[in-house]
């Protein structure tokens, strides 16, 4: 945890202050009992009133003084503490979002969600009571215990009895709690993953009637979480009348013997006074300091799992600007590419080849976990080729500049992303400077403006997060007018057309194609009638490509192109593409002689 201290440099001035404004309070606080004992032993033993008022002034601003650096110091505590957390939360998120995608596998969405709130309040609390204690505690009670000594040595075994009690009584309740902590936030984590699952799938669950089973699921989860919060609960709930216990037993023993000391001489009833409020302070710093090691452990399971986050080091290293000259003509090219996860013992492609150039469409259609949308995550360096070489304008993705490359490409997932904003604010997620005009044009080629007209507000109609407000193909024309308004030399459809109606689909194409004549379209789909216009059609089968060609080409060499072809059309369709592709090979015979 000690590492996370970094945060607090640029605060370094605040925490000075708050230093000082502790050494005042704890100067001041600790100077009250001695002046009461005089009081008591110069003023009301001997019935002096002016020596009792003059004495009752001082103490009044003393108190006052004490006062205000103690909110001084709680205010500084808190202000910092409250900075520390969002400069920590800002670098986890900053991480997150530039992580790659497969430096993320090992965490969960729960489990990172968890980490950038929970853990980190966790860290948060620690570091606020740190700052406010970490002078203030040691302090108290090497001065309280000095002053103790030199006011009724003869009772000073009080304060080790009372000490080491405290002592003890923390040391058992960190042993029962202490390895519980670690539980605690792997339950925490299981309970988000099964609330986020739930609130997800809500359809899914509703559709197969299995409310009851999810419910069973989270209620279990929930009582054990539950439990070990009982259980650590009533632990350190234990803490409180323990240590009432110790208190008021130090009390008594300072009465006791006190009083059979001022049998001998009665002038001591000032000092017994002062030293039953200094054994307090000792133990309450004893106390606050005891706390703090409880806490600690329980933080220092958070400030690990965040660690875990901010040492995230990326496989994918991009270059500070980018090597090579890329062409000012748009394609992609795949030279003999192998790619698998990492620990995975088979290959997710295979020797893959192919050129996709501008102007052209390069469909790719497979079985499902054939690997179409490994191979198309490898153009934007989602993942990195474990073989081989990915260019794009003929320049290695490997010595593209970030920004650069991500500029030259308008990517459109399978499932359309949206985010909280506005019609408008989606459509220019990844043209800022873009104008009305350019959106208005993007959602008219992506089929989006006869939706969007009828909307209340139309381009400034709020979307809700995730896009919840608007239906799914809504969501996948407005992905694709997001693309569109990019103006890329790489278009990216990851089967984003699967949510279309037909019709919708074919007038979506067909107004795609001015806007792309000099640029390269990659599309990934599982209808042929999507591709089947596609100029080239690459047909992968278990990461391998057993296809290259078009439409016409496929149906009569390639088998597996054949099946899937068979099993989308009725055997007339089925026929009818047969004959034509016949006509078609019989025409490129002719050509050739």
């Amino acid at each position: 945890m000690w590492k996370l201290f970094k945060y607090l440099k640029p605060y370094w001035w605040q925490v000075i202050i708050l230093v000082l404004a502790t050494v005042a309070q704890v100067y001041t606080t600790l100077q009250l009992p001695a002046l009461m004992a005089q009081i008591i032993n110069e003023g009301i033993v001997p019935g002096d009133m002016d020596y009792i008022w003059s004495m009752g002034l001082v103490m009044l601003g003393l108190t006052a003084l004490s006062a205000v650096a103690a909110f001084l110091s709680s205010f500084l505590s808190a202000r910092v503490g409250a900075y520390f957390s969002r400069d920590l939360r800002a670098d986890i998120f900053s991480k997150v979002i530039n992580a790659g995608v497969s430096d993320l596998k090992q965490f969960s969405t729960a489990s990172l969600i968890t980490r950038t709130t929970n853990d980190v309040n966790q860290i948060q609390m620690v570091i606020t009571m740190l700052l406010s204690m970490m002078v203030r505690s040691p302090l108290f009670c090497i001065i309280a215990l000095i002053m103790a000594l030199q006011t009724a040595p003869e009772m000073s075994w009080i304060i080790a009895v009372g000490v080491a009690a405290i002592i003890g009584t923390v040391i058992l309740i960190m042993a029962l709690v202490i390895p519980k902590f670690k539980i605690f936030q792997k339950i925490v984590d299981k309970v988000t993953l099964i609330t986020r699952e739930n609130l997800t799938g809500l359809r899914v669950i509703r559709a197969f009637n299995n409310e009851k089973l999810e419910k069973k699921k989270f209620e279990k989860t929930n009582n054990e979480l539950t439990r070990l919060l009982i259980y650590v609960d009533r632990i350190l709930e234990l803490q409180n009348p323990l240590i009432g216990i110790i208190f008021n037993g130090a009390t008594l023993l300072c009465s006791w013997v006190g009083i059979s000391l001022l049998n001998q001489d009665f002038s001591y009833l000032g000092n017994m006074s002062a030293f039953a409020q200094y054994v307090t302070f000792v133990m309450i710093s004893f106390l606050m300091m005891s706390m703090l090691f409880v806490m600690l452990p329980r933080a220092n399971v958070s400030a690990e799992r965040i660690r875990e986050i901010l040492n995230l080091k990326s496989k994918i290293k991009w270059q500070n600007e980018t090597r090579g000259v890329p062409s000012n003509m748009a394609s992609v090219e795949f030279k003999n590419v192998d790619f698998s996860y990492p620990g995975a013992a088979e290959k997710v492609l295979s020797d893959v080849s192919f050129v996709a150039e501008a102007g052209k469409t390069t469909a790719f259609i497979g079985s499902t976990g054939s690997g179409k949308s490994t191979l198309i995550n490898l153009v934007p360096r989602f993942y990195e080729a474990t073989k081989g070489e990915v260019l794009v304008n003929g320049v290695s993705v490997k010595n593209y500049n970030k920004k650069d490359l991500i500029s030259r490409i308008g990517f459109v997932p399978q499932h359309g992303i949206l985010f909280s904003g506005s019609v408008e604010s989606n459509i220019m997620f990844g043209a800022p400077n873009a104008t009305s005009e350019d959106v208005a044009h993007a959602a008219e080629v992506a089929q989006a403006e006869d939706f969007i007209e009828r909307l209340p507000q139309k381009y400034d109609s709020h979307i809700a997060q995730g896009g919840t407000n608007v239906s799914g193909g809504q969501k996948q024309r407005l992905s694709i007018a997001r693309a569109i308004c990019k103006n890329p030399d790489i278009f990216i459809f990851d089967d984003a057309f699967s949510a279309l109606d037909m019709k919708t689909d074919a007038k979506l194409r067909t107004a795609l194609k001015p806007i792309t004549k000099s640029a390269v379209v990659l599309v990934v789909a599982q209808r042929v009638s999507t591709i089947k216009d596609a100029e080239q059609i690459v047909v992968l089968d278990n990461g391998r490509v057993v296809g290259k060609g078009n439409h016409l080409e496929l149906i009569k060499k390639c088998p597996v192109y054949q099946s899937i072809v068979r099993s989308q059309l009725s055997d007339g369709e089925y026929a009818r593409e047969l004959k034509l592709a016949d006509k078609y090979m019989a025409k490129l015979a002719k050509e050739a002689r």
